[in-house]
């Protein structure tokens, strides 16, 4: 036991000495950067039952979706500094839930969540590895959404074809992430996103249905500092 609790410590001394290790890093106050990445979302829903009249239970659950996301920040201080989240619209798909579950597709929708960060850096501008947390505001935009032939047999059997839309809404989202230093100006970068988010959808045959989302954003990106 005495033999893997030292082996623990020397391991984590070990990455405390990288982290604090000197270098060349431009990461400091005054500095922009730019980061091009990877990033995926996956919503972690509660769904609300689509109000009456409907079968009672009717909710929904949203799949998860990957595109490329782009980032831009500016050191305020050597540790502090603003973020800003940019990327493509993501397409999630809806599916039917609780007593619809098995459904199938209910419709889809495209989400545009652009994200303001404040972020705090740990360590040493010129530290090889550089944790951060962040906190800021997400703002959730919905466009093109499309219902499918089962949500119209669902909602409106018989009927013409069901739409549905979904309210924007602005949200709170919280970061933990790190960056690791390759040379002057190149880094790399790794981000955890949790955002809470609850809208309500509105559909063409009067119904409607409170849905929250809270998504879970993971991404990797590499980094360049001007």
């Amino acid at each position: 036991m005495n033999i893997r609790f030292n082996s623990v410590c020397k391991v984590l001394a070990v990455a405390a000495a990288m982290a604090a290790a000197s270098g060349a890093s431009a990461q400091s106050a005054g500095h922009w950067s730019a980061i091009v990445g990877i990033n995926k979302i996956t919503p972690k829903v509660d769904s609300g039952d689509v109000s009456a009249p409907a079968l009672p239970g009717t909710k929904a659950d949203v799949n998860a979706d990957t595109k490329p996301i782009f980032t831009f920040g500016y050191a305020v201080t050597d540790n502090i500094s603003a973020e800003l989240d940019l990327g493509v619209p993501y397409k999630h798909d809806l599916i039917g839930a609780g007593s619809i579950q098995g459904t199938g597709k209910l419709g889809s929708a495209e989400s545009l969540p652009p994200t303001l960060f404040a972020q705090y850096h740990f360590f040493a501008p010129k530290a090889m590895l550089r944790p951060y947390v962040g906190a800021g505001v997400t703002y959730a935009y919905f466009q093109k959404e499309k219902g499918s032939g089962q949500l119209t047999a669902l909602l409106n059997t018989g009927g013409p074809a069901t739409s549905f839309e979904m309210d924007n809404k602005f949200a709170a989202s919280f970061q933990v992430g790190s960056t690791l230093r390759i040379n002057d100006h190149w880094f790399a970068n790794v981000a955890v996103v949790k955002t809470y988010l609850k809208t309500k959808a509105h559909f063409s045959t009067g119904q409607t249905q409170d849905i929250r989302l809270d998504p879970l954003a993971v991404g990797v990106g590499i980094g360049y500092v001007f």
